[in-house]
C-alpha cells in the first residue's frame, strides 16, 4: 500500500508528540510556564492526531463504498 497523506501527516504529528514528550521527561521545562505550555501543545497535537485519524478513515470508507 502506498504512503498517503495522512500517513506523512500522522507521522510528522507523532514525531511532534514524541520530541515534547522526551523534552518534558528529560526535566526540560525551566519553569511551570513552559511546562504548561509544551502539555498545552501535546493536547493540541494529539487532537490533530484524532482528526488526522478520522479524515483518514472517512476517506477510506468513501473509497470503498464507490
Amino acid at each position: 500500500m502506498s504512503t498517503t497523506v495522512f500517513d506523512v501527516l500522522r507521522s510528522k504529528i507523532e514525531a511532534d508528540m514524541s520530541s515534547a514528550t522526551e523534552f518534558l521527561g528529560n526535566g526540560g521545562a525551566k519553569d511551570f510556564a513552559q511546562y504548561k505550555e509544551i502539555t498545552g501543545m501535546l493536547r493540541g497535537l494529539i487532537s490533530c492526531l484524532n482528526h488526522v485519524n478520522d479524515l483518514s478513515r472517512n476517506y477510506l470508507d468513501d473509497d470503498d463504498n464507490d
